[in-house]
């Protein structure tokens, strides 16, 4: 399973998101991670899809798609249309939490689940069936720029083993404070996805930055 790279948005220069999604692209992302938060989940306020859809002509990349908040039910379909390809959800949320994950799958799109750092692991497992995707939060979801925490390692390795034991191809993507230091670590422990956002955009050299990052993997 190759290693691939979700380039974050959240902290690109919002008054030019089109370019910045090209930049990604000619550095060599794998697919765009647009966080979605509603200030109700998360303190902040971010992309809607109204902006998914203006920003998909910008690249061909895959469009991943984390709904932080509160109930995704109404809004996976409005994402599904305005181009996401990815789109996963918070066992957190306030929502019947498989009927969403079937929900995204009846519009085509990858389903993915996420949990944040202070929920249990386990709880996830009864969804992964329903799953393509398990984004494991290493930081708390909100903001970018924060330190990678090591309790991320034992999750990682939990679902990759869960995964295996029911036969399951499951991508496992990690997002919080990665770099060049701790992406080596979610590799090693099972995940083959990372989610990228400050290391890369603050990078002088974002294909160096890129590079280093699967080189990780070696």
């Amino acid at each position: 399973m190759g290693v691939l790279i979700s380039s974050s948005i959240l902290n690109a220069d919002l008054s030019n998101l089109g370019f910045e999604l090209r930049r990604a692209e000619d550095a060599g992302a794998d697919m765009i991670h647009i966080d979605v938060m509603d200030g109700v989940f998360t303190p902040s306020i971010t992309f809607g899809d109204f902006v998914v859809k203006k920003l998909r002509p910008h690249t061909a990349l895959p469009f991943d798609t984390h709904l932080m908040v509160s109930d995704p039910t109404k809004l996976i379909p409005l994402f599904a249309e305005a181009g996401s390809d990815i789109i996963t959800i918070h066992e957190e949320s306030d929502c019947d939490v498989a009927e969403c994950l079937k929900l995204i799958r009846s519009y085509g799109k990858k389903a993915g689940i996420s949990l944040n750092p202070e929920t249990e692991v386990q709880k996830i497992f009864p969804y992964l069936p329903l799953c393509d995707v398990v984004l494991i939060m290493s930081v708390k979801p909100g903001a970018g720029g924060q330190t990678f925490q090591l309790e991320a390692i034992e999750k990682i390795k939990a679902v990759r083993e869960e995964a295996d034991r029911l036969g399951l191809n499951i991508d496992i993507s990690v997002d919080g404070g990665i770099n060049d230091i701790t992406a080596p670590l979610t590799f090693r422990a099972g995940a083959n996805i990372a989610v990228v956002g400050t290391y890369l955009l603050n990078s002088e050299d974002m294909v160096g930055a890129m590079l280093s990052i699967r080189v990780a993997r070696l």
